[in-house]
């Protein structure tokens, strides 16, 4: 937008205001001259029709044409500049006499329709005026004062307005031709004003432009008048002031220079120092690392020690007094295990190194397992544990399974610690839920002391708990809720609290994890139960809706009541096919939980019970009084079905599994004596021979005498370390090629990959697991390196002993292997039958081209493939190829083998066809589609 320059504003403010006063009162003076001359035009009209009009009256009344005539003409030679024609008009409209023969006698006359005029009117028409006027006759009165009048005609004229008109235009020209006058004068004056003011306020103008430049020696010049003289002095003192004060400032800006040029020496020097002191920080850390990983593994090895011997104890003869002694030292060994982890994980988490899994899992299976844990530290304080999943939670996830349940297990057993009597209740359900993630929030609500508002706000920190008091009664290193509340915030999620002392607290948590479109079926095959009914007691409200949606969900009829009383009511009066008692175990109310059952079981044909305790004797006692089975609080969804679907009445009784010993010799080397010792004993009993060395040294004089089959190495060793053993291993022995397992306390993340890269074939921390351990002896052990011909033959003789696979397809195997899941069982075994063609032409090449590598990766393939399908008959045949590929068997050897390998592929192929004959059908029609 341009803005108005000050001229523009001077020459509106003058010329602008004088125009329109100009206007404005020439059009006033015009107007009312236009008025007064129209006035005056009708009244001199009127002046000159009325004397007439009264004139001819009596010539009209006596009907003296001539008279009238002469009348009327001489008015209008009288007043002919203003009068065109004069007609008189008689009564009833007709023409009597006229001024002028050629005048229009028609626009003079009153419209037919019309009254004549009762008195004097005019009518304007283009630009004359027609005046009409009533000529009226007086009627002598007989008794009445006023005289009557009669119309007896009326008078027309004819009056031109030009004249009138040219007067007008005349007034209005020299009040125009006045304006512009005025206007010109003023126009005169306002650029003399212009010359005066405006053009030394241009000036001004750009003189402090040139200051605004930097040109601070312009200045304004010239004598005017007023007030701008004023503003011309003070123009120019501003542009001393503003010269004075740029030279101050540069005078200043150099001394700022100087004094940072000084400040950023000093800067240089600080730099310098802080580098130094990062990199101290840095070591420091680094030092910190070290000490948490020496820690760790001073800490784990005497505690591996101190649980695995524990535990191998526990295996033998003892008496109940030695047994809960042993079972004391057991769980106070992992209470200080849980202690480290919970300091390393604090450290993880507090460098950063955290990494948080995406792994497919089943939510509700990784929360009841969790529960279950912890349930008997509930149990022996008679608290009353409960659990509820929502049925609208979506059960196959994606995430971090182990960390879920660290947070949990972490809550609860705060909720526990913290609670005397009463009940805690776990609830798990959905935040959110969309097509590709959920959030899951966790609820664990207890009856314990409770915390203040003064004490929920430490709650959070690092190695504090809600005060002094509680730490010294209930103990902790006071990281499990910082460690809960950073896993919950690496999860996507939050952590929070309410709490009132004396009363109890509620924890919540929640996180969020991605959606499994591969369902994960880890419930047994609950068809059995649909329709069933089922009578359930349970006193305490939370369980009793807990476990009724967990029923439901299953499609029974559940009955559910919270007393005894109600309980035998319906018992008694209508039929039921499950009874599902919650009873108090405790001595005094045992005898009565016996009764209930026994009465029950005379009612209902299968009757479960449901106690606060895990003790095998209690639950022995229960089943004796009738019961099918007796499960520990809180009831979890599979073991509840199964519980349900079993048909025995001793749950507890499983079938023991033989444990073959793999004949093969094995290495292991610990400089710790208790270690070494407990790993020789976990070792014994499972491979043929152990032999032991107590450093790196010995170890490499063994293996430069024997090659084993596998070798467990200690990390941190006097003489030689279990790395530099390593590379001697590999370089200088016979057992260049055998698997060596890294055996170390260490628990830092990077430990695993470090030991990796070195060489080593795989890693177990400490304490050593059981399960562990046999996983990574079958992982890696090498079936070439066996003991003896002896051994080989026993080996083969356990071999034989293997039940004999009868079946081409065992469904209820597939069933078994693919947890229940009709519709994966189908899809495992239809993917091994169409991958079977594929695989018999790859291996027909490999035995052709005598590519043993290459047969036996086919072989291994198709191992793990018969795995996870219900195909006895192959899985057997595979199995046996395989071994004695890893035997060293050649291809030519075992051609008889790969023949019956073809005979069973081929008859898999036939009789797999009706299992998978509809989803052939429906691919056959989509093709055809």
């Amino acid at each position: 937008m341009q803005k108005i320059s000050l001229k523009d504003w001077v020459i509106l403010i003058t010329i602008l205001p004088t125009t329109l006063i100009g206007l404005g009162l020439a059009g006033y003076f015009t107007a009312s001259r236009h008025a007064q001359l129209n006035e005056f035009l009708i009244s001199q009209s009127t002046n000159i029709i009325e004397p007439i009009a009264i004139a001819s009256t009596i010539p009209l009344n006596s009907r003296n044409r001539e008279h009238i005539r002469l009348l009327l003409s001489f008015t209008h030679r009288n007043h002919s500049e203003l009068v065109k024609s004069i007609a008189l008009f008689t009564s009833d409209n007709q023409v009597f006499a006229t001024s002028s023969y050629n005048g229009d006698t028609n626009i003079m006359r009153v419209p037919a329709g019309y009254d004549l005029p009762q008195k004097t009117t005019y009518e304007e028409i283009d630009e004359e005026l027609i005046f009409r006027t009533p000529i009226m006759l007086e009627i002598e009165p007989e008794d009445s004062f006023s005289a009557p009048q009669q119309i007896i005609g009326y008078l027309s004229m004819q009056v031109d307005k030009k004249a009138i008109k040219f007067d007008q235009q005349q007034e209005m020209i020299i009040a125009f031709l006045l304006v512009i006058l005025g206007s010109i004068i003023s126009a005169i004056s306002s650029f003399r004003l212009i010359g005066k003011v405006t053009r030394p306020l241009g000036s001004m103008v750009q003189a402090v432009d040139r200051i605004r430049e930097g040109k601070l020696e312009s200045r304004v010049s010239g004598q005017l008048i007023g007030e701008l003289n004023f503003l011309k002095n003070g123009i120019n003192a501003m542009a001393q002031s503003l010269g004075d004060y740029h030279l101050e400032m540069q005078r200043s800006i150099d001394q700022a220079t100087l004094d940072l040029r000084e400040s950023l020496e000093q800067f240089e020097i600080q730099n310098v120092q802080l580098d130094i002191a990062k990199r101290k920080a840095q070591d420091a850390n680094r030092v910190k690392s070290e000490f948490l990983a020496n820690m760790s593994h001073e800490l784990r090895t005497p505690l591996n020690g101190v649980i695995g011997f524990t535990r191998q104890v526990l295996k033998t003869p003892l008496s109940e007094t030695q047994r809960d002694y042993l079972h004391t030292i057991e769980r106070s060994a992992n209470n200080l295990l849980a202690i480290i982890n919970d300091i390393l994980d604090f450290s993880k988490l507090d460098a950063g190194k955290m990494v948080i899994e995406n792994i497919p899992f089943a939510l509700r299976e990784s929360v009841e397992e969790s529960i279950a844990l912890l349930a008997p530290s509930a149990h022996k304080k008679n608290i009353e544990l409960s659990l509820r999943i929502s049925k609208n939670l979506p059960d196959s996830l994606i995430g971090d399974a182990m960390r879920i349940k660290q947070v949990l297990t972490n809550l609860v057993n705060n909720a526990i610690k913290f609670t005397d009597e009463g009940s805690i209740t776990i609830d798990v359900d959905s935040e959110h839920i969309d097509n590709d993630s959920v959030i899951v929030k966790v609820l664990v609500k207890d009856t314990g002391i409770g915390m203040s508002a003064e004490q929920q706000k430490s709650l959070f920190e690092a190695f504090s708990q809600a005060d002094k008091s509680i730490t010294r009664l209930y103990g902790g290193t006071g990281l499990g809720l910082v460690i809960s509340q950073r896993l919950a915030h690496e999860m996507h999620g939050d952590i929070g609290l309410h709490s009132e002392p004396e009363i109890g607290s509620s924890f919540w948590f929640t996180f969020k994890v991605d959606l499994n479109h591969i369902q994960l079926n880890t419930l047994s095959n609950q068809s059995s139960l649909k329709d069933k009914s089922i009578l359930y007691f349970e006193s305490h409200a939370h369980s009793r809706n807990a476990v009724a949606e967990m029923l439901v969900a299953t499609q029974m009829k559940v009955t559910a009541v919270s007393t005894l009383q109600e309980f035998d009511m319906l018992m008694k009066e209508l039929q039921f096919d499950y009874g599902l008692i919650a009873g108090d175990a405790s001595p005094g109310a045992l005898n009565q939980l016996k009764e209930t059952v026994q009465l029950t079981c005379q009612h209902i044909p299968s009757v479960h019970v449901a106690i606060n305790s895990t003790s095998p004797s209690l639950q022995e006692i229960i089943i004796a009084s009738g019961a099918k089975s007796c499960l520990a609080k809180p009831l979890i969804g599979l073991r509840l079905i199964k519980a349900l679907q079993e048909k025995s009445a001793d749950l507890s009784q499983q079938q023991s599994v033989n444990q073959v010993i793999v004949p093969i010799k094995v290495l292991a080397v610990d400089d710790n004596e208790a270690n070494l010792k407990l790993i020789k004993a976990l070792l014994s009993e499972q491979v043929q021979e152990v032999v032991t060395a107590s450093n790196g040294e010995e170890a490499l004089a063994l293996c430069k005498q024997e090659k084993y089959a596998l070798i467990f190495m200690d990390i941190q060793m006097p003489k030689m370390d279990g790395i530099t053993a390593l590379q001697h291993i590999k370089a200088d022995t016979f057992n260049d090629k055998t698997p060596i397992v890294a055996v170390t306390a260490h628990a830092l993340s990077d430990e695993r990959d470090r030991l990796l890269k070195e060489g080593f074939n795989s890693y177990m921390t400490k304490p050593i697991d059981e399960t562990m351990l046999r996983h990574t002896i079958y992982e890696y052990c090498d079936f070439n390196m066996f003991v003896s011909r002896q051994s080989k033959e026993k080996n083969e003789a356990v071999e034989t002993i293997k039940p004999t696979a009868t079946k081409v397809i065992d469904w209820s195997l597939a069933l078994q292997r693919s947890a229940n899941n009709e519709a994966l069982a189908k899809d495992m075994l239809s993917g091994l039958v169409n991958s079977l063609p594929e695989t018999q032409t790859q291996l027909f090449e490999a035995i052709t081209c005598h590519d043993a590598n290459q047969a036996q990766t086919l072989i291994h393939k198709l191992n793990g493939a018969c795995c996870y399908s219900g195909v006895p008959n192959l899985a057997q045949c595979v199995h046996e190829i395989e071994t004695q590929l890893k035997r060293g068997a050649s291809l030519e050897n075992l051609e008889p083998n790969f023949l019956e390998l073809t005979d069973h592929i081929e008859i898999l192929i036939e009789q797999a066809k009706p299992f998978l004959a509809p989803e052939l059908a429906i691919d056959t029609e989509e093709r055809k589609r």
